[in-house]
């Protein structure tokens, strides 16, 4: 709720608040930027803002707004705003909305421009998800496409180095030399990881090195220590 009103990346048509909802800073916080852009704060009984609210324990808070504006896939390719160069994170059929937000966090933390997700057979940014980003989506512009593949291709073109993660890739991330070029780490589904067509696409394929008995890592936590190192070399 909070990052929705502070990005201010799409319009809030108006804030829902729980009858009896206990005061608060972060609450005297959303209720002081809804009133000073003019959203409408509304208190409404608990029965009626559950009934509302697309996902559970909504915490006594609920917004009412349009939907994200999709990213232009051609606009991640260029530095951002400031001048920052492509950092993307390239999602290849992540199935698990669960994952798919903890992926999503985990990008706008590390410092990533924007995500590409593909249209189909895959998980889509829901409420469920958006609840899991905490806030992420409000920052982290997100391009659908059609193809994964093709959308790599397009990325390469644009000048945009591919990176995939294979748990089975024979060179390490440890090992990966990311100087501050524009940049895309392409993730795989939980099960089957990143497909054929898409790594082929990759400009170099690299696995994070295990110590375990496990296999690999589940995809949300191969993403967090993947993103990190790749925004630890582009700023150390």
């Amino acid at each position: 709720m909070r990052e929705l009103l502070l990005a201010r990346r799409r319009r809030t048509r108006d804030v829902w608040l729980s009858q009896g909802l206990d005061a608060s800073p972060l609450l005297a916080e959303i209720t002081d930027m809804a009133n000073d852009q003019r959203v409408p704060v509304r208190t409404v009984t608990k029965e009626r803002l559950d009934a509302s609210a697309q996902t559970s324990a909504p915490q006594g808070v609920l917004a009412h707004a349009d939907p994200l504006p999709e990213a232009d896939l051609d606009d991640l390719a260029r530095p951002a705003a400031g001048g920052t160069r492509p950092f993307l994170l390239v999602l290849d059929g992540i199935t698990d909305p669960h994952n798919l937000g903890a992926l999503l966090r985990t990008a706008e933390c590390a410092g990533a421009t924007g995500v590409v997700v593909p249209s189909h057979r895959a998980a889509l940014v829901t409420p469920t998800v958006a609840k899991v980003a905490a806030g992420a989506i409000e920052h982290l512009p997100v391009a659908v496409a059609s193809s994964i593949p093709s959308a790599l291709t397009r990325l390469g073109r644009a000048g945009v180095w591919t990176v995939g993660l294979d748990a089975d890739a024979e060179g390490h991330l440890a090992e990966l030399s990311v100087g501050t070029e524009p940049v895309a780490l392409v993730l795989g589904s939980e099960g089957r990881g990143v497909s054929r067509l898409a790594l082929e696409r990759c400009d170099v394929v690299v696995a994070i090195p295990r110590h375990g008995a496990l296999e690999s890592l589940n995809v949300a936590a191969a993403g967090a220590v993947a993103c990190f190192e790749i925004a630890r070399r582009r700023t150390g």
